[in-house]
């Protein structure tokens, strides 16, 4: 449990991480993410509870877990007058063990920059050398906290392949996000948090056929005029209705069923559609269906 004066960042999270899984933490900013990471990794103190990492406690063995773990930050601050080769240089130095420089350049694709400044690289070259300085330590555990905010596609995919290759090395990693794609592409299991609480605990396949369809069909109407549940729920293929800003969400198991009949409803009903998409189910249709609010809702 972490508090700040009347505010509960963290209220009473249980979790195990097994060794060698990429386990997530996905949630909306503000929902207790960051904070729980910290606590994690000996940042922050917590008010109540404890922390075992690797069997070792920080109170008993810090010098020992430094060591042995990577970080990246959310926000990372890197001396802008160094360069690639000379930041990750830096940071090797703070450990007893660690990877050749070379090793971790080419891991991370930043060999054509390693005589670069840190001020002259593109946020997604910075994202890289953020996570490249985690790993020089060689670590057993990777702490990534929201690795890829802010991040363009083709950068947010090289991070990914970072992560990827060291899940298949045999790491462990702990990420935090609020990208569902993220989540479903690179963990083994993801805790779903809001305020402070973990509110759902799976793999992203797990949960998502908690929502009992694999399919979303998503309308809206011209005149807003919304028709009954008891109607939608009607429709073949139909599992749970829900509504969310003057949209409504059914949840499906047969979407090529769903359609034509929902087009036939609203023709008998003389309703005319404003906007249908379709799509699979979901990270964020699990957290919509738990809260009412979407993943990136601020």
């Amino acid at each position: 449990m972490k508090r700040y004066g009347d505010v509960t960042a963290v209220a009473g999270i249980d979790l195990q991480v097994r060794r060698g899984e990429c386990f997530g933490m996905l949630g909306p900013n503000g929902a207790g993410k960051t904070t729980t990471i910290e606590i994690i990794q000996g940042l922050l103190d917590p008010d109540a509870g404890t922390v075992e990492v690797l069997g070792l406690t920080w109170e008993g063995h810090e010098s020992d877990l430094r060591q042995r773990l990577g970080s990246q930050l959310q926000e990372t601050k890197l001396p802008e007058k160094l360069t690639v080769e000379e930041t990750i240089r830096l940071f090797r130095s703070f450990y007893h063990r660690s990877k050749a420089v070379d090793d971790v350049l080419q891991t991370v694709q930043l060999e054509e920059k390693r005589r670069a400044w840190v001020a002259k690289l593109s946020g997604g070259q910075r994202q890289r050398l953020s996570v490249a300085c985690a790993l020089v330590s060689d670590p057993d555990i990777l702490f990534l906290d929201e690795p890829t905010t802010g991040l363009d596609p083709q950068s947010r995919r090289q991070v990914w392949n970072v992560i990827g290759g060291f899940r298949e090395s045999g790491g462990t990693v702990l990420i935090t996000t609020h990208y569902m794609e993220e989540a479903e592409r690179l963990c083994d299991r993801v805790a779903v948090i809001d305020h402070g609480q973990i509110i759902a605990l799976g793999s992203p396949r797990e949960l998502i056929r908690s929502l009992g369809a694999d399919h979303v069909v998503e309308f809206a109407l011209e005149d807003g005029v919304p028709v009954p549940d008891e109607a939608l729920v009607g429709l073949p293929g139909v599992e749970h209705v829900a509504h969310d800003d003057g949209k409504t969400r059914l949840t499906a198991s047969r979407v090529h069923q769903v359609v034509p009949a929902l087009m036939r409803l609203l023709a008998d009903r003389g309703a005319s559609l404003s906007e249908l998409t379709t799509h699979h189910a979901t990270l964020e249709d699990v957290f919509l269906s738990l809260t009412g609010r979407r993943l990136r809702d601020e």
